[in-house]
């Protein structure tokens, strides 16, 4: 079988993988059947059991992560169409952005300061706690890896589906406001998706502080990285 061949086979395998799993999470959204994680690791195990290399897997599938481009502009639609939401609570959803960022940050220059976590490790850190689009253009500003801020980004997402709800429940917030954005701010899509299931206007305000994250942490991108040297 030629190598192009196979790499169409495996878009096409990862594709199906894919939508079946997003369903199959839908009816029972338990965070192991989470896409990122159970379709990721069905791929490592058909790759690794056929031999395939990665370049070669690779080959075709190099499509998807280019459609994170035409990703970050779509993020422009739920902003227009929250727009009345956005007039009524700027200060708030401003404040929650801005303060995800900041813990990102201190807990990055912690980590930097105790355990020696430095250079491309550090910089790819700053940029985890927003979604991947936004995460990997201010991870490239930074002189961050790209791989790495891959890994992390995923891993705080999946650390928030997990925790989520339970730190929700031991802090006092009763607006729904304020218990949609600490999913956005800090799990990105992974929080996202819970706050859908939490309420509509949660799930709302999580997008939008996502989105807010995300567009703050690119433009501090440069100053970012020049905290960490």
């Amino acid at each position: 079988m030629s190598t192009l061949v196979l790499s169409l086979l495996f878009l096409l395998l990862t594709l199906v993988l894919f939508y079946a799993n997003q369903a199959l999470h839908r009816r029972h959204p338990h965070f192991l059947l989470t896409p990122a994680i159970c379709t990721s690791a069905i791929l490592i195990i058909i790759v690794q059991a056929t031999s395939t290399p990665f370049a070669t897997y690779f080959g075709e599938t190099r499509w998807l992560p280019w459609l994170l481009g035409p990703a970050t502009i779509a993020f422009a639609l739920p902003i227009f169409q929250e727009r009345k939401l956005i007039r009524k609570h700027w200060l708030a959803l401003s404040l929650g952005s801005c303060a995800g960022i900041v813990a990102s940050v201190a807990a990055t220059l912690l980590l930097d300061r105790v355990f020696g976590v430095h250079g491309d490790m550090a910089r790819s850190l700053l940029a985890r706690s927003v979604s991947t689009p936004f995460a990997l253009e201010a991870s490239r500003h930074m002189g961050g890896s790209a791989q790495l801020t891959g890994i992390f980004v995923v891993m705080t997402g999946l650390f928030g589906l997990m925790l989520g709800k339970p730190l929700l429940k031991l802090l006092p917030l009763r607006m729904r406001i304020a218990r949609g954005a600490p999913y956005g701010a800090a799990a990105h899509g992974f929080g996202l998706s819970v706050a859908r299931r939490v309420g509509t206007e949660e799930g709302a305000v999580a997008s939008l502080t996502m989105i807010f994250s995300g567009v703050v942490t690119v433009l501090l991108a440069p100053l970012l990285g020049h905290l960490l040297g």
